[in-house]
């Protein structure tokens, strides 16, 4: 084989693994650089979609909702032919039906209520943090990472705080199968499922009778142009999708982001001394992390991504994680974690009309923890293995032991 031949078999290879949950279990720089480098539109032939992992393309198509297109499926897994007639989710979702969802969900994010949310932020984010040892190791997941937007979004549903254990379960099966028709899921994530569906009806149906300032309540009350109230599939699609992708990026951003600090000791130091470092220091754990790995996007006409054709209905795969370590986006430094990078163009919550409705929430949450952070602990060193998970869908991480110090 020469090696050309190697070089195109190498392409290919990394191409079919991006939809490879076992890929994805480590770090993969150096194989998404090889992509991005030698093919960065390329037609894998192993599953029959485009892989796109330059910044340029992705943001491209993210930008071109009415070329490329959600209702055929946002994941492999569930790509169809014929798109149900009402989306299972947000994310399958095109205008019209797509804006008018944002519009219901819009104000459970209005900035009014980030602001109101930010004094009981510090408090909880100082709990978690007082409740950390000091020079002992301490997984970071179970500690901080996993509570802490679990218990935010319970409280911002206007739901107990402490159902953060029950939706911990609910989400990490909703995670772990996504991808997959309901059929295909395993007995136990379709048990999951049911259990969390069964709880958010009884949520909203006590938020009928006695409403409150919440979330639920809010969703509840709404009344379509018609009068109509939403429906409780309606009711459903909507607070199940705000507390699976609520939770994710904040979790596995900060986690990835502490891992990357305690590898990275100066750049802790830079943000230890320097609270103007925390607001660039947010956009680049969100960067570096990128809790979204991969969403695809389906054409509806013949069209073209940087001048390579594209025929109507070749799924094309956006691969965040390679598109926010792009060099010709984010230059020569595009591999290294810098918390004073400027400008910060990244696409860890997408772009366009499928930009993430939480990114107020996520971003407030990750800057205000590093910030209750920094006044606590002076470093942040690894302390044993750092488990990732297995998923193509979301860069996350089930274990990542951590010392910090004063």
């Amino acid at each position: 084989m020469t090696g050309t031949d190697i070089g195109v078999a190498e392409l290919e290879s990394v191409a079919a693994s991006l939809i490879d949950d076992q890929f994805w279990a480590t770090d993969r720089t150096d194989e998404l650089a090889l992509l991005r480098h030698g093919s960065p539109v390329h037609w894998c032939e192993t599953h029959g979609y485009w892989a796109l992992t330059r910044h340029a393309d992705v943001l491209a198509v993210s930008k071109d909702n009415e070329t490329f297109v959600s209702r055929f499926g946002v994941l492999y897994g569930l790509l169809t032919d014929t798109p149900p007639e009402v989306p299972g989710s947000l994310l399958s979702a095109d205008p019209p039906m797509h804006t008018h969802y944002r519009k219901i969900l819009q104000p459970a994010f209005a900035p009014s209520r980030m602001r109101a949310l930010e004094a009981r932020l510090r408090v909880l984010a100082g709990e978690l943090l007082d409740s950390l040892p000091v020079g002992e190791p301490v997984d970071w997941v179970a500690a901080v990472a996993v509570p802490f937007p679990l218990i935010v979004l319970a409280e911002l549903m206007g739901l107990p705080p402490e159902s953060w254990r029950e939706f911990h379960v609910w989400v990490d099966s909703a995670v772990a199968s996504g991808g997959r028709r309901d059929a295909d899921k395993s007995p136990e994530a379709q048990r999951h499922l049911a259990e969390m569906y069964a709880y958010l009806r009884d949520a909203y149906a006590e938020k009928r009778a006695t409403p409150d300032d919440g979330v639920v309540s809010m969703l509840v009350a709404h009344r379509e142009p018609d009068g109509r109230a939403l429906s409780d599939a309606e009711l459903m699609l909507f607070l199940a999708q705000l507390f699976i992708a609520g939770n994710e990026t904040t979790r596995n951003s900060l986690t990835g982001g502490l891992v990357t600090f305690s590898e990275n000791p100066d750049q802790w130091a830079r943000v230890v001394a320097n609270p103007a470092a925390v607001a660039p220091a947010t956009e680049e754990v969100l960067r570096w992390s990128t809790a979204v790995i991969n969403f695809f996007r389906v054409p509806v006409v013949d069209t073209a991504i940087a001048g390579v054709p594209i025929v109507a209905g070749q799924p094309v795969c956006m691969n965040y994680t390679s598109a926010n370590r792009d060099e010709l986006e984010f230059g020569p430094t595009a591999n290294s974690f810098d918390v004073l990078r400027d400008p910060n163009h990244h696409l860890a919550f997408g772009f366009g009309a499928h930009f993430c409705l939480g990114a107020a929430l996520a971003r407030l949450e990750i800057r205000v923890l590093l910030d209750e952070l920094r006044t606590r602990f002076t470093t942040i060193e690894p302390a044993g293995e750092v488990v990732r998970t297995a998923s193509h869908l979301i860069a996350g991480f089930s274990s990542a032991p951590l010392v910090f110090g004063r």
